[in-house]
């Protein structure tokens, strides 16, 4: 079904200087609409004010073999979630362009990072300075001007990059009157390990390993949007099993992140019993990923065509008994957390972002999501294979309130699809004594081959709904059939910038609270 529909899609779009494709399949670079500036500009305008989102934006350098006089091609991709599709178009840029964050909030890393790598100048980009440090080009790490207020009464308050804790670097730069925050700047990059310029050439074995590590917390999502793109470009497809153990696999990434926030959303306004209760059952979820995929974070659970093996009648049972078990002490949690009068206070109100503000900047997952925006891939872009998502939930307040909730909502929304998947699709279809050979979860006659043969000059966009939000990978192979360039987007990449909204006017006290509220990746931001 997915090469017929490209291919039609594909044929019926060009025509209209538009190209569409649905989540995991591929398509012909040469069916990709290159635009003048003017008219990319303005159509990623219009897709933007009619609902769409910018998934990715990334520049691909000319190519010499061509002739190409262009040293740079600008690559959009925009989601459109109501009709379920993906949109790519693109724009031949010289050594600089207008700069589209002026009209188009949400591009702004993706114009900086771009200028960073290329050179290509924005003209006219409000703050362009380094996303990411490169310690072979541009300034040192940590060297870069931070916005500043003056006036008499103004004071500045800065935080790391080094932190208490094992966490990455990340600076924070607080302008203050008072303890109100007028200003936060963020500076991350501090660790960039340039794992975009490593599968250039690929893929081979070590890719889907790299890929498991651009975010430890979301490995399982990341590792899915990979396989998704090189199935397209390799033209296999995923086993259906396979598939709905990709699923559960993700829901489990997903319940112990968001049990393990909930719990620190409680440590940071002292209330101890959710603390003590969640960190102990996040560690339940963990060790039934592990039962699953051998490994607590799903390393080298998935791999192309499916999944590394197969749980028997036997694992399903018991996943099913710990599931009902853990689901039982999570709710009873959070209860006490809801019952706190206290709680209720210190959350309200706090760190507050307006819908329009979080559309602006596009935010994704469930920050986007407590500002009421209905934003899930899993709904809006499902991949083949998959039975009916979870619910779709969302709060309307934007503050802290607002993206805990959503989270417990969500908590309970995933325990319902996991009962389901297990009872009614993955403890039913393998019969006892299987085989449990990997190259049984594979579609028939395909290999776990780490090093496939994909299509020359096609593109292929995967967008997988990880516990922070969207998960974008983007793939362009080359004329020899390797990859010629990768676009990775994490969640946080998108969600930082709501960080620093959500403190504006608020007071600086707030910040631990507010930050833990989105709990965003150092490490998938400078991947």
């Amino acid at each position: 079904m997915g090469e017929n529909m490209t291919t039609l899609e594909t044929q019926t779009s060009a025509a209209g200087n538009t190209l569409f494709v649905r989540n995991g399949q591929a398509a012909a670079m040469a069916s990709v609409p290159v635009l003048s500036f003017g008219m990319f500009a303005h159509s990623l305008q219009t897709a933007l004010r009619d609902g769409a989102r910018l998934s990715a934006l990334f520049a691909l350098a000319g190519r010499p073999e061509t002739k190409d006089e262009a040293p740079c091609r600008l690559v959009a991709v925009l989601a459109l979630d109501a009709a379920g599709l993906v949109q790519i178009l693109a724009a031949d840029v010289e050594n600089a362009y207008p700069s589209l964050t002026p009209r188009i909030p949400q591009a702004h890393l993706f114009e900086r990072e771009i200028h960073e790598r290329c050179g290509i100048v924005p003209e006219g980009h409000p703050w362009l300075k380094p996303v990411r440090f490169s310690r072979l080009a541009g300034p040192d790490v940590g060297h870069a001007d931070f916005y500043r207020i003056d006036g008499d009464e103004v004071h500045e308050v800065a935080v790391g990059p080094i932190h208490a804790g094992i966490i990455e670097c990340g600076h924070f730069r607080f302008q203050c009157l008072g303890e109100l925050v007028m200003h936060l700047e963020i500076s991350l990059g501090y660790h960039h390990r340039g794992l975009e310029a490593h599968l250039v050439g690929g893929p081979d074995k070590r890719s889907l390993p790299l890929l498991e590590t651009l975010s430890g917390d979301a490995g399982i999502a990341h590792a899915w949007a990979w396989c998704s793109v090189i199935e397209a470009l390799s033209g296999r497809e995923a086993s259906p099993r396979g598939q709905l153990l990709r699923s559960l696999a993700l829901e489990l990434e997903r319940l112990a992140n968001h049990t393990g926030d909930m719990g620190a959303l409680s440590g940071d306004i002292g209330f101890l019993p959710t603390h003590a209760y969640c960190g102990r059952l996040r560690g339940d979820w963990l060790n039934m990923t592990a039962m699953l995929c051998g490994n607590r974070f799903g390393r080298s659970f998935l791999r192309l065509g499916g999944v590394t093996f197969d749980p028997d009648r036997a694992l399903s049972d018991q996943l099913k008994k710990r599931l009902h078990a853990t689901a039982r002490d999570v709710r009873g949690a959070l209860r006490a957390l809801w019952d706190s009068p206290s709680v209720m206070a210190r959350f309200t109100g706090i760190g507050k972002i307006s819908a329009e503000d979080a559309a602006a900047l596009g935010l994704v997952g469930p920050a986007a999501r407590a500002c009421g925006l209905e934003r899930d891939a899993r709904s809006s872009h499902p991949l083949d294979g998959l039975p009916a998502p979870p619910e779709l939930v969302s709060a309307p307040w934007g503050d802290v309130l607002a993206r805990a909730r959503v989270r417990e909502r969500e908590i309970q929304t995933s325990i319902a699809y996991c009962h389901r998947l297990l009872e009614d699709f993955i403890g039913t279809d393998r019969e006892d004594g299987a085989d449990d050979h990997p190259q049984a979860l594979s579609a028939p006659g395909q290999m776990a081959d780490p090093a496939p043969v994909l299509t020359p000059d096609s593109i292929a966009v995967s967008l997988v709904e990880a516990w922070r939000g969207e998960v974008c990978h983007v793939a362009v192979t080359g004329t020899n059939g390797r990859l010629r360039a990768v676009s990775l987007v994490d969640p946080s990449f998108h969600n930082w910038a709501g960080l620093a909204m959500a403190l504006r006017n608020g007071q600086i006290s707030d910040f631990p609270l507010c930050n833990k509220s989105f709990n965003l990746s150092y490490c998938g931001h400078d991947q």
